[in-house]
């Protein structure tokens, strides 16, 4: 169906089936529990099932890939999955029409009921209807049980869309299913999963609105039926606004498309940023001779209009907004993307609590309670179709994401909070063809810019009053080569300079690149972000790709200054709000993205609090690292036992902060780019930290205690026993193990009285210009890959003066050089990497000069990117403390860290 949309229109409508308000014309019932699950593929089913078929009992949401996509082995489970459920049909249903109303299942669904097959969905991000009327049994008692069967299949498909992409595809049915029974008289239930209604406003203004209300009903009763259609809109205390009526005579069988005009609303509420004001539209079709409800539509409403400019930016009912927000996937810690309504809603109320106010829903659509919470919390967002990384040049796939596309559109397009239509993220990442062959590779550039139009075409026909947008990467050349970036009306660009690739100011070359070169196209920086393990910190000099805390913020810093100093930039959606899986990823935290400005379990990472310094507009005053409350630290004398550390205290008020250690005033700091630095003298045990200021006549605090454990300068002291050392050996950072209270401190040189390393030098990955030392793979059989990816190479001794007494000792090592092959990420844009060789090496550890361990090496223990540790008991007499050797046999010597402790 075709409908015209003017801009400067609103609209809302939760637009599923599944979360359209009950009313008496029409029963819906979620269907989420006592499911039955098979993984695997049943030959003959759902005709014919054999008793060795096993079932689990199950839940939706659900998906098959929740812990796979995190084990050691590579790859994840992509494949058929079965799902079964008995449904019972009431008697008074005998003359409804039935629908199954599917949330999303990935990516490929065929149903089936009573082993009739009911329908099939391509596309594992939007939602479906399947008509079960005529394959249900009915009967004469009160209800009647029906047998649901759902096969659901995530193999790769060269023909489905993403065909590739930095997030896994998690199969299963992960989101709501319900069972919806409608009168023979209904709005139309299979236009693309929509509710049938669509809101617009073709004109909107501080002094009036008008409202459009578009649709199509059917009569699939056996006779002609006089018929009432009303159209209701109503303020949000429910003050009737406005109503039209209609009178309709629809024959049996017939189907009749309306639409409904409401004159100007005059002084219209409109919704915005700061006040999302929501109307309410009802529609209604009623049986015009006993006054019966036959159905009901019900849509929120909301009155704005908005406008992008390649020179200034985004406005929204005529005041300019610069849109400062993140991108979102939908998977959570333990449950993937299986998540609940409230941990969707969550996540939007943490990008408002942030002080964003835009969601770019990254890289598909998702569950319609992301932008039920946009609309109501003032959310500006960005909704796209799965097109990632390379397409598929035939019909079969362009089809695809054209019904991918229009369904998009209409299942989400009555949401006020929707600005932009987006499609083909990256799109020309990972081209097929080789580049030397450059005819195939030209006529394959050809395709993409020929799908691009089509989709965009699609879009702008089916909702003129949104913009389109193609998000691309960061080879500006092959984009404007390509056409691409004349096609969509914004152009998105996703950036990492300074991380993937180039340096940090190399971000703000390229915005002003495309401000001079395509002066005429709006553009958004629609990703940019660096990894953060909050477990990771470097205190000294953090650097590109060390994955700790600091370098992350400080990368966000440089990129939103740059993105708040350019008018002509639109705004930035950084990338991530949350960590997220990627199981094709390796690294210090396997299978996770964590660029995520929260971690995947929503703990609040720095960068989240720098933004909220910058954003939030409510007077703001938090302690950074408030996720770093276990630290360690060399005490820097015997007289003081204290060691400094910096703290940083994030506000938006410019007035002086003080910072108070338990209770006693470390000074006062003037914020800086709202930022108060501190240095901190830590004591061994609780340290408790307030951080105060003032301002307007009033006063804001933030406390936070941090466990500090102390480490003596001298491992012999009495006033600081020693108690237990961790060492990290090839890097500079800390690593906090908060289940296991512990800390890794970074490796040091010997010297006298203390401990540390003789001889040798950092690992470094030959050719690879993004890391300055470790390793980016798997470590298998540990979850301290942190530790495990970086190490010492040529190490001679590793020497601890500790004092007499027993202690336990355990080294790590990990053979980090190997031929093992592995699929390059194509992110990591230049990541020229040399080919690694296997390697031989063999060497002897002693302990004090008595053997430990012999010849370890490449024959035994060191297999290639695996963990390997020992840990023995030892005695340390006659004031020698530990002497750790390490004796090449063959090759170069490693360690990768050490542990000792104290026993006796």
């Amino acid at each position: 169906m075709t409908r015209i949309i003017k801009r400067g229109f609103l609209l809302l409508a939760t637009i599923i089936s599944v979360i359209t308000l009950t009313a008496q014309g029409r029963i819906q019932q979620c269907i989420n529990t006592n499911w039955q699950f098979h993984k695997g593929d049943i030959a003959g089913y759902p005709d014919k099932e054999t008793s060795a078929t096993t079932w689990e009992k199950t839940s939706l949401p659900h998906t098959w890939n929740t812990t796979d996509v995190l084990d050691d082995e590579p790859g994840y489970y992509r494949g058929i999955g079965w799902y079964r459920k008995t449904i019972f049909i009431p008697s008074a249903w005998n003359h409804k029409e039935i629908y199954l109303h599917f949330g999303a299942a990935q990516q490929v669904a065929t149903v089936y009921v009573n082993g009739k097959l009911a329908g099939t969905h391509t596309g594992g991000y939007t939602a479906f209807n399947c008509r079960i009327t005529d394959l249900l049994i009915h009967g004469n008692d009160s209800v009647t049980a029906n047998e649901i069967s759902v096969k659901v299949d995530n193999s790769h498909n060269e023909n489905i869309p993403p065909l590739s992409a930095d997030f896994t595809f998690f199969g299963g049915i992960y989101r709501d299913v319900s069972l919806v029974a409608l009168n023979p008289v209904h709005f139309d239930a299979e236009n693309d999963a929509s509710n049938g209604v669509f809101i617009t406003t073709p004109q909107v203004s501080a002094v009036n609105a008008t409202v459009d209300i578009k649709g199509q009903f059917c009569n699939q009763s056996s006779q002609a039926r006089r018929l009432l259609l009303v159209s209701r809109i109503a303020d949000r205390a429910g003050k009737l606004v406005g109503e039209q009526q209609q009178h309709i005579t629809l024959q049996a069988g017939e189907r009749y498309p309306f639409t409904t005009q409401f004159a100007a609303i005059q002084n219209p509420h409109l919704w915005n940023i700061e006040d999302p004001y929501l109307y309410h539209v009802t529609t209604t079709v009623t049986d015009a001779d006993n006054q019966q409800l036959l159905d009901e539509v019900s849509n929120p409403l909301g009155l704005r209009w908005f406008s992008f400019d390649a020179a200034q930016g985004f406005f929204l009912n005529g005041k300019h907004y610069k849109l400062m927000g993140a991108s979102r996937h939908q998977d959570y810690k333990d449950i993937s993307n299986a998540l609940p309504d409230a941990m969707h809603v969550r996540d939007v109320q943490l990008l408002k609590e942030m002080g964003g106010n835009f969601l770019r829903v990254a890289h598909y659509p998702q569950d319609p309670a992301v932008l039920e919470a946009c609309d109501r919390l003032g959310i500006v967002a960005s909704v796209e179709i799965p097109v990632v990384n390379r397409i598929t040049e035939n019909d079969t796939f362009a089809n695809n994401c054209l019904h991918m596309q229009e369904e998009m559109i209409r299942q989400y397009c009555n949401h006020p909070s929707i600005v932009i239509w987006a499609y083909m993220n990256e799109v020309l990442l990972s081209p097929r063809y080789n580049a030397t062959d450059t005819v195939r590779r030209t006529l394959y550039y050809q395709h993409v810019a020929a799908l691009a139009k089509r989709i965009d075409s699609l879009t702008r026909k089916e909702d003129p009053s949104r913009y389109t947008m193609i998000p691309c990467h960061a080879d500006y050349n092959v984009y404007v080569k390509a056409g691409l970036v004349r096609i969509p009306q914004i152009v998105g660009w996703n950036l990492y300079s300074g991380w993937y690739s180039g340096e940090l100011p190399d971000f703000a070359r390229t915005l002003d690149r495309h401000h001079k070169e395509l002066t005429d196209k709006p553009l958004i920086v629609t990703e940019y972000g660096a990894d953060a393990d909050i477990r990771l910190h470097n205190l000294t000099t953090p650097q590109r790709f060390d994955k700790t805390v600091e370098y992350a913020t400080h990368f966000h810093d440089v990129y939103y200054e740059a993105i708040a100093s350019r008018p002509f930039v639109t705004g930035g959606a950084l990338w991530n709000l949350a960590d997220f899986n990627s199981e094709g990823r390796a690294e210090a935290n396997p299978h996770i993205n964590t660029k995520g400005i929260t971690t995947i379990d929503r703990k609040l990472k720095d960068s989240y609090l720098f933004y909220q310094s910058k954003l939030v507009t409510t007077p703001f005053l938090r302690i950074g690292s408030r996720a770093w409350v276990l630290r360690s630290g060399i005490a820097e004398d015997s007289a003081t036992l204290t060691c400094t550390q910096s703290v940083d205290i994030y506000t938006n008020q410019g007035t002086p902060v003080i910072l108070l250690l338990n209770g006693v005033s470390l000074g006062t700091v003037t914020p800086v780019n709202g930022v108060a630095g501190f240095k901190v003298p830590f004591r061994d045990g609780i340290n408790q930290l307030e951080a105060v200021a003032s301002s307007n006549g009033k006063t804001y605090k933030d406390m936070v205690e941090v466990r500090f454990l102390l480490q003596p300068a001298n491992l012999a002291s009495t006033v600081l026993p020693f108690k237990e050392l961790n060492i990290s050996l090839g890097d500079q950072r800390q690593f906090s193990d908060e289940p296991l209270q512990q800390v890794w401190l970074p490796e040091q040189p010997y010297h006298p009285g203390s401990w540390g390393y003789v001889g040798g030098q950092p690992f470094v990955m030959k050719g690879n210009k993004r890391q300055s030392y470790g390793s980016d793979k798997n470590i298998l059989g540990t979850d301290y890959d942190a530790i495990y990816e970086t190490q010492r190479v040529g190490i001679r001794q590793f020497k601890l003066d500790v004092p007499d007494g027993d202690y336990e000792i355990t080294l790590l090592f990990a053979e980090l050089l190997s031929a093992v092959k592995h699929e390059a990420l194509v992110y990591n844009l230049d990541n020229n990497k040399t080919k690694e060789d296997t390697i031989t090496r063999s060497f002897d550890v002693l302990i004090n000069g008595e053997p430990f361990i012999n010849h370890l090496g490449s024959d035994n223990y060191l297999q290639p990117e695996q963990a390997y540790s020992a840990k023995t008991k030892w005695h340390a007499g006659n004031g020698q403390g530990i002497t750790i050797s390490f004796n090449a046999i063959k090759g170069e010597t490693i360690l990768n860290g050490l542990q000792v402790r104290r026993v006796d």
